[in-house]
């Protein structure tokens, strides 16, 4: 009897435009990223293939950096496998890179940290910008507010005022740790940049949209604060849009900045 051949364990980082996807996770009615490329790949293999992602992101929230990875048995270079991928996903799901990994390796498990990017246009975006950064269509933001907003979210908190529940009945730890909650101004735009272990659900777009109040002069930068040490969710806290939040990047070494907090 011949011995059976040991799977080959495949990482893979992923792009996509979230707009017309229910986020990441598979779904019910199959319209997620992770249905599209588990079919891609069962089209491949001729098999059911699992794949394990490093994270979920909401429905209209995009990735830059997402990664996800399998097992299944290839003989062939990695670049066909890449363009094997690639040429069976629709419009929208660009996988950037396929490698090789040890079996240790796990998407989620073996991920230190997530990078997230929300994405601001001061004025009207441009209709190519338009399904990726949120308009503030004319209303001015203070950015000095913002900055000053953004540095309560520093640290080890208690986020559950800037969360929301996913209806499933799911619990899990409310505590966080953010190594990184700075806003930069980038090619004319205004971008807020996050970097921690995890997030909760609408998380960031939660901060992001406290964050807009502030800088619209409708909250004071103090009361990011009060918000967070009250733990609860309010109607002070409303999410800002899903199109203008990218998962830019999951680390699996912590940055040099992470490691100096």
């Amino acid at each position: 009897m011949k011995e059976a051949i040991k799977p080959t364990r495949w990482r893979c980082l992923c792009a996509y435009d979230g707009t017309e996807f229910n986020g990441w996770q598979k779904q019910p009615n199959r319209k997620a990223v992770q249905d599209k490329i588990d079919e891609a790949l069962a089209e491949i293999f001729g098999c059911t293939i699992r794949t394990i992602g490093a994270g979920r992101t909401d429905a209209g929230v995009h990735a830059a950096g997402q990664v996800f990875h399998f097992d299944a048995s290839w003989k062939h270079p990695e670049d066909s496998l890449l363009q094997a991928l690639r040429v069976r996903l629709p419009v929208g799901i660009s996988p950037r890179m396929v490698t090789a990994v040890p079996d240790r390796f796990h998407a989620h498990i073996s991920a230190q940290g997530k990078r997230y990017r929300y994405r601001i246009c001061p004025g009207w975006a441009m209709p190519e910008k338009d399904r990726f950064v949120h308009s503030m269509k004319g209303r001015t933001l203070q950015l000095d507010r913002m900055k000053e907003a953004a540095s309560f979210f520093l640290g080890t908190h208690d986020f559950a005022a800037f969360a929301a529940n996913r209806g499933h009945g799911e619990k899990e730890p409310t505590v966080r740790k953010l190594w990184r909650s700075e806003w930069r101004v980038q090619g004319g735009e205004l971008h807020f940049i996050t970097e921690a272990k995890g997030y909760l659900y609408k998380m960031v777009r939660s901060m992001t949209g406290a964050m807009i109040d502030v800088g619209l002069g409708r909250m004071e930068p103090s009361e990011i604060s009060e918000i967070l040490l009250s733990s609860k969710r309010t109607g002070r806290v409303v999410s800002a849009p899903a199109r203008g939040l990218s998962m830019e990047k999951v680390f699996y070494r912590l940055p040099k900045l992470a490691r100096s907090k």
